[in-house]
């Protein structure tokens, strides 16, 4: 099911070498903060690039660092509203691992083009990128800042529920970087 009218990749900075022939026109970069640009984007044939810098983390308690908030979610909101207006034939996001930050950033592209599809979003998050657990705080400024009521934030729940199920390893991953609390009892 795609909901976009172009490819839609999601990868981590390991798997980018997989992409400088893909065709891809336009990147969403998500690093932590003094992360150097990878090397591999010297290969890419020339696109469109925007980087953001914060670290994967969804409370600011006890973290000194950079962390996704509604400034940064907006900025990737204001990246998928200019993909409607530029020619995007293959928009590659992603973050360290291709799991949580660049996820999040996918569904809330999906979620821009498609309001009122929250699970159709997901369903298409989770053919892109099955192992993925998307960062809920992203997801939390995306429901308040595109007036969601919820619905995306309950669709991402859902979403965490089935990854849970089919991807064990991931939880315990989650859970050791101080996220326990998002996964599903």
């Amino acid at each position: 099911m795609s909901l976009l009218p172009f490819r839609l990749s999601v990868c981590g900075v390991g798997e980018l070498d997989g992409f400088a022939g893909a065709g891809v026109s336009h990147v969403l970069s998500i690093l932590d903060p003094y992360t150097p640009v990878p090397a591999a984007f010297a290969r890419f044939a020339p696109h469109r690039r925007v980087d953001f810098r914060f670290h994967d983390v969804v409370e600011g308690d006890g973290w000194d660092v950079p962390i996704p908030g509604a400034a940064e979610v907006a900025e990737v909101i204001a990246f998928g509203r200019a993909l409607a207006e530029d020619a995007v034939d293959h928009l590659l996001v992603h973050c360290f691992a291709g799991v949580s930050r660049s996820t999040a950033s996918a569904a809330i592209l999906l979620s821009l083009a498609h309001p009122g599809r929250e699970e159709d979003v997901f369903a298409t998050l989770a053919e892109i990128r099955p192992r993925s657990w998307p960062n809920s705080a992203m997801i939390g400024h995306a429901d308040r800042l595109l007036d969601r009521k919820g619905r995306l934030v309950a669709a991402m729940k859902a979403h965490h529920r089935r990854v849970a199920v089919d991807h064990p390893d991931l939880v315990a991953v989650i859970r050791n970087v101080g996220r326990g609390h998002e996964v599903p009892a």
